[in-house]
């Protein structure tokens, strides 16, 4: 059975050359994010190319996913929040249709690799400090300093708020990271129990136990492919609520 670990290599495709000693390579990671991005702008543009009164499937379903993120974003940050619609729109989409590839057998699940996304995070939390600076200038900071409370008591909070802030993009990044890593790795070995039960002589009458166990998690990891996309998408909007509204 080969190794569950070997699906999350990064390989490459075509070498670009070296700069400083590293090579420089279009790899498959690159070729599933660019695949993300054409069938997300296909999806836009295609779906939305006439604009009928009367939608059909595409534009509805178009429609139907800026809606629900508009919604999300009025719900988490409030009505000024609504400017940031493009950018959540943009992640959720991104992360949904990056983890859903990774679904299809033989694909790369480029949200299975930290760097890819710290890198989501990092632009959320940028996102957060330099509109927050920006819109508020040095009030942003009272996001660290809670009102009401005793002035030693400071001495304590801040650091703890402080370092709260500091989490949320490590926290964004590895919860996304992790849980796609798992289910792949789990949903992996499963699928080669069965095959292993099948060429095992008369152990061949268990395979359809770790069978069933394999669906079940397919199903459970295109729940956990879209639930990640949203939870990534609502921890956003909170995040951009704190830039919007700096003060407790």
């Amino acid at each position: 059975m080969a190794s569950p670990i070997e699906q999350f290599e990064i390989k490459p495709i075509v070498s670009l050359g070296k700069i400083g000693g590293s090579e420089i390579a279009f790899t498959n990671s690159a070729l599933f994010m660019v695949a993300a991005v054409a069938i997300i702008a296909l999806l836009f543009v295609y779906g939305t190319r006439n604009r009928s009164l009367v939608p059909g499937r595409l534009q509805a379903l178009a429609e139907m996913g800026y809606e629900f993120v508009a919604n999300t974003v009025r719900d988490s940050a409030g009505h000024d929040g609504m400017k940031f619609v493009p950018l959540v729109f943009s992640l959720f989409m991104f992360v949904l249709v990056c983890n859903l590839l990774g679904m299809i057998p033989g694909s790369f699940t480029v949200t299975s690799h930290l760097v890819v996304t710290a890198a989501l995070a990092a632009i959320v939390i940028l996102t957060v400090i330099i509109y927050g600076i920006a819109k508020h200038g040095a009030h942003f900071f009272g996001l660290f300093v809670p009102k009401g409370v005793h002035p030693l008591m400071l001495i304590i909070l801040v650091p703890i708020e402080v370092i709260s802030f500091v989490s949320r993009p490590i926290s964004l990044s590895v919860r996304l990271f992790a849980n796609l890593l798992a289910g792949h790795i789990a949903l992996k070995i499963f699928a080669g129990f069965v095959a292993t039960l099948l060429f095992a002589g008369g152990w061949a009458i268990l395979s359809p136990l770790p069978l069933v166990l394999t669906i079940a998690l397919i199903a459970l990891e295109f729940l956990v492919a879209v639930l990640q996309a949203y939870v990534f998408a609502v921890l956003t909007c909170i995040y951009l609520h704190d830039a919007l509204h700096p003060g407790h």
